[in-house]
C-alpha cells in the first residue's frame, strides 16, 4: 500500500512502489484528466503537481511520492492560480483537439505560482517539454501571459 495525499485527500492506493504515478492516478484513483502520452517524460501530457512543483507522472514511480502532495488538472479549479490559468486557457481559445492541454495548464500553473510576472523567454522555459500536436504553442503563451496579468492586477 502506498499513501499519498492527492488532490486534497489522502488515499492509500494498493500498488507496487515501482509502478508509474500515472497509472496509479488513471487506473487505480480513478483520476482520467492527466494523459498518458509518450511513456518516457518527453510529451508532457501527463503532468502533475507533486508539492506544487510540475512532475511528469508517467516516469515517476509512485513509491517515491509516498506521503507527499499530488495534484492533477482535476483539482486544478480549486487553486486561484489554477483558476486563472483556466480561464485565460479558454477566453484565447487554446486548445483544438485537446489532448495535451492538461499538461499544458499544469506546467502553465506550476510556473505562475513560482513566478507570477514571467518573461518570454522564461515562459518558453517552463513550457519546454510541453508538446501540442496541434501547434498551438503562440495562443499558450499568450494565455499565460493573460493569467499573470490578472495575477498582477489581484495583488
Amino acid at each position: 500500500m502506498i499513501t499519498l495525499k492527492l488532490n486534497g485527500k489522502e488515499q492509500q492506493l494498493d500498488v507496487t512502489e515501482d509502478m508509474p504515478l500515472l497509472w496509479a492516478i488513471r487506473d487505480v484513483a480513478g483520476y482520467t484528466g492527466t494523459k498518458f502520452g509518450c511513456g518516457m517524460g518527453l510529451c508532457g501530457a501527463c503532468t502533475v503537481h507533486l508539492d506544487g512543483v510540475a512532475v511528469r507522472s508517467c516516469v515517476t514511480p509512485v513509491g517515491t511520492v509516498a506521503g507527499k502532495n499530488v495534484s492533477t488538472i482535476e483539482q486544478l479549479g480549486q487553486d486561484p492560480v489554477g483558476k486563472l490559468v483556466q480561464a485565460a486557457w479558454l477566453d484565447t481559445a487554446v486548445a483544438q483537439c485537446g489532448y495535451c492541454q492538461g499538461g499544458q495548464i499544469m506546467s502553465a500553473t506550476a510556473l505562475l505560482k513560482s513566478n507570477p510576472n514571467p518573461t518570454d523567454e522564461q515562459i518558453e522555459e517552463a513550457m519546454i517539454g510541453n508538446i501540442c500536436r496541434c501547434g498551438t504553442y503562440n495562443r499558450i503563451k499568450t494565455a499565460i501571459r493573460q493569467a499573470a496579468s490578472q495575477i498582477k492586477e489581484a495583488q
